[in-house]
């Protein structure tokens, strides 16, 4: 077997172009990119990167699956202490520690209150007739709800929003950074939160409450509970998945909508296909583009021999349009029945936080169609991605209503 280094000059160019952060950060859309890399074998090795990027759906789902083959621990050395970077059996250990606070009883109990903020939120622009989806309600419900469950004071919430910003941060070349500062800013990030978390970790020993911080505290499987690295790393998790990824599952969604006006006409006459139509928003429009393994071993995939501790990349936001999954991929159709995507994941690192965002979604969707009637985006505006290849969102969505 021998890999595929695609001969044509102009054919590895354009192959480059597209996984480098210049790439996807300055394009409208990556999934004329992803459509040619599908179309190409699904498969492609990138010399200056020294990694393999898989689009199609088979190969994508196949490797999320397959822990045995492909570790999630993509540095090869050392001991991961971050749940999404840990494999079996410490992975099932870890995971099984943490679902003992993050319980879908204690999400059920957010029910209320995560109402009572989209109500909050929409309240203060209700009599503008417009908003920023992303700035007034996208953003804030979702650090809002995170913050309470563990137990952070109201007037640190912004410092969860700086963090949160930097440690999904990609390579901007507009702003002239380096890739070397960038991972010093990302650091420097990861440190301060570290710190703060240390001292609520800390103060909640003293006091433990009802919070999550305090259940993190209290859960354990035998005599062993979750030690400060595991904790800090949890609370890292949490942030980042409980502030970027349901701020873009909102603000995707509602781009979304708003670019298929028949199909938010039938939202706002059947509310009840909002979870459908979020699901699908999920596949259209994924907020988390892509995830990184390892190969423990030599193996072959789409007839390429991956060697072992090689790193690939699985762009699941290119899966997510694989016309031979999901038949007419390129449309949004809100009430796509089955719907397989995999936005939150795969195997045994499917999303830990699923079940939250998908809550806060439907009831910050529901509350936005309900009290905003005729939402339109503002006029003249053009939407501006958020930088980096990653994430996927949008920095500002102006709109209108009625």
């Amino acid at each position: 077997m021998r890999r595929d280094r695609m001969s044509e000059q102009n054919q590895r160019q354009t192959q480059r172009a597209f996984i480098t952060p210049r790439a996807l950060s300055e394009a409208a859309s990556p999934f004329e990119w992803y459509a040619e890399m599908r179309a190409r074998g699904g498969i492609h090795y990138d010399e200056e990167r020294g990694a393999w990027d898989l689009f199609s759906y088979e190969l994508v789902h196949g490797v999320l699956s397959d822990y045995k083959r492909f570790s999630s621990q993509t540095s090869g050395d050392g001991e991961a202490v971050s749940l999404i970077g840990m494999d079996p059996p410490r992975h099932k250990q870890y995971r099984g520690l943490v679902s003992q606070a993050f319980t879908q009883k204690s999400i059920d109990m957010q029910v209320d209150r995560i109402e009572a903020i989209a109500a909050e939120l929409l309240d203060a622009v209700e009599d503008q007739g417009s908003m920023d989806i992303i700035r007034d309600f996208s953003y804030p419900l979702p650090v809002i709800v995170i913050a309470e469950m563990l137990g952070v004071p109201a007037h640190d919430r912004e410092l969860f929003k700086d963090w949160s910003d930097r440690l999904v941060a990609s390579a901007d070349p507009a702003s002239g950074q380096t890739a070397e500062e960038l991972t010093m800013a990302k650091h420097q990030a990861a440190g301060e939160l570290y710190r703060y978390f240390g001292q609520v970790i800390e103060e909640r020993r003293r006091n433990p409450g009802s919070d999550l911080v305090s259940e993190l505290l209290r859960a354990k499987i035998g005599d062993e509970h979750l030690d400060m690295p595991s904790l800090l790393s949890f609370c890292l998790l949490l942030l980042v998945a409980g502030n970027e990824t349901t701020t873009n599952l909102i603000g995707n969604a509602a781009v979304t909508f708003l670019e298929n006006p028949e199909s938010l006409a039938r939202l706002y006459a059947e509310p009840e296909l909002i979870p459908a139509a979020l699901e699908e928003s999920l596949r259209f429009r994924s907020p988390i583009q892509s995830l990184s393994r390892r190969a423990i071993e030599d193996v072959e995939l789409g007839g390429k021999l991956i060697k072992a501790n090689e790193e690939i990349v699985v762009w699941m936001g290119a899966a997510n349009r694989d016309e031979s999954k999901f038949p007419q991929a390129d449309l949004f159709i809100p009430d796509r029945k089955p719907n397989q995507h995999l936005a939150f994941g795969q195997g045994i690192h499917f999303c830990l936080g699923a079940p939250l965002a998908r809550l806060e979604a439907r009831i910050a969707v529901t509350a936005l169609l309900k009290r905003c009637r005729n939402l339109q985006l503002a006029e003249g505006v053009k939407l501006e991605r958020t930088p980096g290849s990653f994430v996927f969102g949008y920095e500002s969505i102006p709109v209108t209503f009625t």
